[in-house]
């Protein structure tokens, strides 16, 4: 795995977690703030864990092909 591939991983890791967090926050809080506010806090606070689980995840894929597992 090289820096490239992570690069790329996370960068499509963030967009992700982008999308997850926009439909996530109309889903729950839609009804009750409207579409537009939900979508805009999902698209704040989605990334903010997201990122976090990407790196880390590939942290333990850098890991694991370094011991060869």
């Amino acid at each position: 795995m090289t820096l490239g591939t992570m690069f790329i991983a996370l960068v499509i890791g963030m967009i992700a977690s982008l999308i997850g967090g926009v439909i996530g926050g109309i889903a729950v809080g839609g009804k009750h703030i409207g579409n537009q506010l939900a979508a805009m806090m999902g698209g704040f606070f989605g990334p903010i864990a997201g990122i976090w689980g990407v790196i880390a995840g590939l942290a333990a894929l850098y890991v694991m092909a370094i011991l060869g597992v």
